[in-house]
């Protein structure tokens, strides 16, 4: 009698590998070549104990690897649904957002642009503007472009929508989301007065005017991308502060004269008028589609410089701010709680700009 075979469990792991050093340079567009140059200078044979070539045949492996995932890349969902890579979820999250990293100079060139593939053509100028590869340039783009098509028109918060679409930690779902807003929004962002503001300049109040100026997040048939167009229509109500001018620029210099130098109490006094104007009157013309896609334009022109003429220390343009904000408030002359409510919004979003550029 035979005695009975043993059974035997056989498993096979083959998870894939990523070096962070290795996938940082290629994501950042340096070729195989490249790479083995910079690491060599970073000292990796002495560390490593190992020759070039050795080094060389390693980061070859692995940038034919990242070459075979970076389709799958473009649509990280699919990285649990295909079967070629075992890939731990650690390195999952590593492989998706250093691949969707965007460099602020680089998407700064992308916005108020329409993501065509005529501005793809252009970008040789902007790497070479920028001093960031060509491939990177190309990779930061094709991103854009990807994202902005997936989430254009979808309901629901856009920052939520890209994270999950395209797993992204929240900081640069953000980042994405802002982009998006921009484009959807048709922002003016070129114009030679802006052309000194960066991304970072734009994000901070992008992101408010996401927060104050969109539906409320209770109303689920809208988006982030959709502006609240009651509201804007509210706005044109808070002229009724250009009949208390005289009473509130009583109560505002009042509240100020103690904290401020004798010189900026002047020209806050004598210039009152122009400033408060400049502010009320970006405010009655957003329901225009044209001046809002200025919006950035009129704040630089109309409420910034002139301060910048003037010579107002930051410090002083934000307690400005908000007391102008406050005491508009206690004059009890939005006698709408609507109109109230609606300047509370508009003055959030312009006191985040105004500290974010001035």
């Amino acid at each position: 009698m035979n005695a009975p075979s043993p059974e035997v469990d056989v498993f096979i792991s083959n998870y894939t590998i990523v070096d962070p050093d290795v996938y940082h340079l290629w994501v950042n567009g340096y070729s195989a070549s490249e790479a083995v140059s910079i690491l060599k200078q970073y000292g990796i044979l002495e560390e490593m104990g190992t020759t070039l070539d050795l080094v060389a045949s390693d980061i070859l492996d692995h940038y034919r690897t990242y070459s075979l995932l970076e389709k799958i890349i473009h649509y990280p969902t699919k990285l649990d649904q295909q079967l070629a890579f075992q890939i731990e979820p650690q390195t999952k999250h590593i492989l998706v957002e250093k691949y969707y990293e965007i460099d602020d100079i680089v998407v700064r060139e992308f916005l108020g642009k329409k993501l065509s593939s005529k501005h793809r053509k252009d970008l040789d100028e902007v790497s070479e503007k920028t001093s960031i590869a060509i491939k990177s340039c190309r990779r930061q783009f094709d991103n854009v472009k990807r994202v902005f098509k997936a989430v254009e028109e979808l309901q629901g918060s856009v920052i939520q929508n890209i994270s999950s679409i395209f797993l992204l930690s929240e900081d640069l779902a953000k980042k994405y989301g802002v982009i998006v807003f921009i484009a959807c929004m048709r922002f003016e962002t070129s114009k030679r007065k802006l052309q000194m503001l960066t991304f970072p300049d734009f994000y901070e109040p992008t992101l408010c005017i996401m927060n104050k100026w969109t539906y409320p997040k209770s109303s689920p048939e809208f988006g982030d991308t959709d502006l609240d167009r009651e509201f804007l229509l509210e706005l044109r109500e808070v002229r009724v502060l250009l009949d208390k001018e005289k009473d509130h620029k009583h109560i505002v210099c009042q509240k100020l004269k103690p904290e401020f130098l004798e010189k900026t109490y002047n020209s806050m006094e004598v210039n009152f008028r122009l400033l408060s104007r400049a502010i009320i009157g970006i405010a009655y013309n957003l329901h225009h589609n044209r001046d809002l896609r200025g919006f950035f334009l009129e704040v630089v022109e109309r409420i910034i410089d002139p301060w910048r003429i003037l010579g107002w220390i930051k410090v002083d343009v934000m307690n400005f701010l908000k007391v102008y904000v406050n005491c508009a408030i206690e004059l009890d002359v939005f006698q709408d709680a609507e109109v109230k409510k609606a300047w509370e919004r508009y003055m959030d979003v312009i006191t985040t700009s105004v500290k974010q550029l001035y």
